[in-house]
């Protein structure tokens, strides 16, 4: 869903949203992904709840960054 980088690239990954990403939501599926590989959503202030839960609920949420501190 979202990607870090360029500025049109730092948009919550919700769809349907336009506002700017304030939280970096880092996750893997173990069931796919090794256990070192780390996948990023984007989230404003906003919907960061709501993408938090959906992937909590499914145990793929690793850690919620705030973007001023997020090293992708």
């Amino acid at each position: 869903m979202g990607n870090t980088g360029s500025a049109a690239q730092t948009r919550c990954s919700r769809r349907d949203c336009r506002a700017d990403a304030t939280w970096a939501l880092v996750w893997n599926n173990p069931k796919l992904h090794t256990p070192d590989r780390r996948k990023v959503w984007l989230a404003c202030d906003e919907h960061r709840q709501y993408l938090t839960d959906f992937l909590d609920m499914r145990g793929f949420l690793r850690e919620t960054v705030p973007m001023a501190e997020f090293e992708g």
